[in-house]
């Protein structure tokens, strides 16, 4: 019964770490067409999985087999977008954060370029949401700030008033 008790605070301890990494963790999930799009936001900017934006736009049942070759064809063709993919470590299905091949925004219309795929143009209208989207959180929080700012300038001036 003691031993049951243990194992049972053990795998609830390991639960709540498990929560905690993914609470804590910066990787977001976006949804393309019902397909999951990791991202992390570094600043001001997004960086999209490239195996996931591989995987969405060719339903490839293999889409890091496919951006492999893709990123192999591309250096061979002399292009510099290896210089726009960074390694970000975003949360996998497993719940475990490992290193994978990201681009920003612009990193990403390139990658669409060398696909041929129907889903391109809907994926492009949907990565110019997803900016938009961040955009309007940055004018929103900016306005806020504003707004605190000049409350906070009443404020003072009130008290000062009141001495």
């Amino acid at each position: 019964m003691a031993e049951e008790k243990k194992e049972n605070c053990k795998e609830k301890e390991e639960k709540e770490k498990e929560n905690k990494k993914i609470e804590g963790s910066e990787t977001h999930i976006a949804i393309f067409n019902g397909k999951e799009i990791r991202r992390k936001l570094i600043g001001d900017k997004w960086f999209f999985s490239v195996v996931d934006v591989v995987g969405a736009l060719t339903e490839s049942h293999r889409p890091r087999k496919y951006w492999s070759d893709l990123k192999i064809k591309l250096i061979e063709e002399g292009s510099e977008l290896s210089a726009k993919i960074g390694q970000l470590k975003l949360i996998s299905s497993d719940g475990k954060e490992y290193g994978t091949d990201c681009a920003d925004t612009e990193g990403v219309f390139r990658i669409i370029q060398s696909i041929p795929s129907k889903k391109a143009e809907p994926f492009k209208r949907w990565l110019a949401k997803v900016g938009y989207e961040r955009l309007q959180e940055m004018q929103e929080k900016s306005w806020n700030q504003k707004q605190e700012k000049a409350l906070l300038v009443k404020i003072i001036s009130w008290r000062s008033l009141r001495r």
